[in-house]
């Protein structure tokens, strides 16, 4: 039983980001190259505004927030999955390769099928997917010992080899494209939020509508799948069952992300870390705060990245990892 102290800790906290969300969009909806005052802001969201800050706001800068905060959801949720289902807290999405798997299978698709503008939108999160799918399976086995089962570091040793391969496959792939396919890759690489139209939220939103649900209740195996193998087996847990249905659910959520604002590294990192260390180890109670704190971190990121080198701005993944690299070298050294 969950103690009441740590719920209405978890509620504080929830509360709390809940509220920095709120003021980053914020700030976020009046910065840019087309400003929009904010004693405007309110007039124009109940659609009272001018046909510039309605454009501004409604086709430009809101699809634009709303899928960022989207992605951060979903990176921070695949990430705590991850580091629950192989008990090694240096998993990540991005780090372990599941991210630029779905990058390659992206370039792949773009590069060489026929692409067809009214579908190539919801085709997307599922090439995602699929390419995701395919390298987390491959480091799986390649880390997985009929001895003594799952190996964390191995797991995270070998993801780090598929992610600097797949990153090199990549780099071969838009070598012999032409410049508007290879712009298009490159922005990819670098984490560019690229998907910033209405579409591409309905194209993201199912996923985590249907996952996030599913995770929580999932919460329980998450908690005793973070234990000793001996204890899983013993309470009656289905381990390689579980540890599939919810690699699959950590490598959807993480490709329905990228596949629409790029190759995003250390959300899934940083954000269960930092609700683990505010609420505690237990699934029911950090899962729900690193969701909020990866849509926070990411829109953050985006915010200050887009407004500070004009005119385009620095890509949301290369802010995410001037933060999280550091981060993930010194949760190295300690672990």
């Amino acid at each position: 039983m969950i103690q009441t102290s740590l719920v209405k800790k978890q509620r504080l906290f929830i509360a709390i980001f809940i509220v920095l969300i709120f003021l980053t969009i914020i700030i976020g909806l009046g910065l840019g190259t087309s400003s929009v005052s904010y004693n405007r802001m309110i007039p124009t969201l109940l659609g009272q505004g001018t046909f510039k800050d309605e454009f501004v706001l409604f086709s430009i800068r809101m699809p634009r927030i709303i899928i960022t905060l989207l992605a951060g959801m979903a990176l921070a949720l695949s990430g705590a999955i991850l580091q629950g289902i192989t008990r090694n807290e240096l998993a990540e999405p991005g780090i372990i390769g599941i991210n630029s798997g779905a990058g390659a299978a992206i370039a792949l698709f773009y590069l060489f099928f026929p692409i067809d503008s009214g579908s190539f939108i919801y085709m997307l999160p599922i090439v995602a997917f699929l390419g995701a799918l395919v390298t987390a399976i491959l480091i799986y086995v390649f880390s997985y010992d009929r001895k003594v089962g799952l190996q964390p570091i191995r797991l995270v040793l070998i993801g780090v080899g598929f992610s600097l391969a797949l990153s090199g496959l990549m780099i071969v792939l838009i070598s012999s494209a032409d410049r508007v396919k290879v712009d298009f890759i490159a922005k990819w690489l670098a984490g560019n939020i690229w998907g910033t139209d209405w579409p591409f939220i309905l194209a993201l939103l199912p996923w985590l509508i249907i996952l996030i649900p599913f995770t929580l209740y999932k919460a329980n195996r998450l908690n005793i799948l973070s234990l000793s193998e001996p204890v899983a087996v013993g309470v009656g847990l289905s381990i390689e069952k579980e540890r599939i249905v919810l690699l699959l659910t950590a490598v959807a959520l993480a490709a329905s992300a990228v596949s629409v604002t790029g190759g995003i590294s250390f959300i899934g990192l940083m954000a269960p870390h930092i609700a683990r260390a505010l609420v505690g180890p237990r699934n029911q109670l950090f899962i729900p705060i690193a969701v909020l704190v990866g849509g926070f971190l990411l829109l953050f990121a985006d915010t200050v990245g887009r407004n500070l080198i004009e005119p385009d701005g620095l890509p949301a993944g290369i802010m995410v990892a001037l933060i999280g690299a550091p981060y993930f070298v010194y949760l190295l050294l300690k672990k």
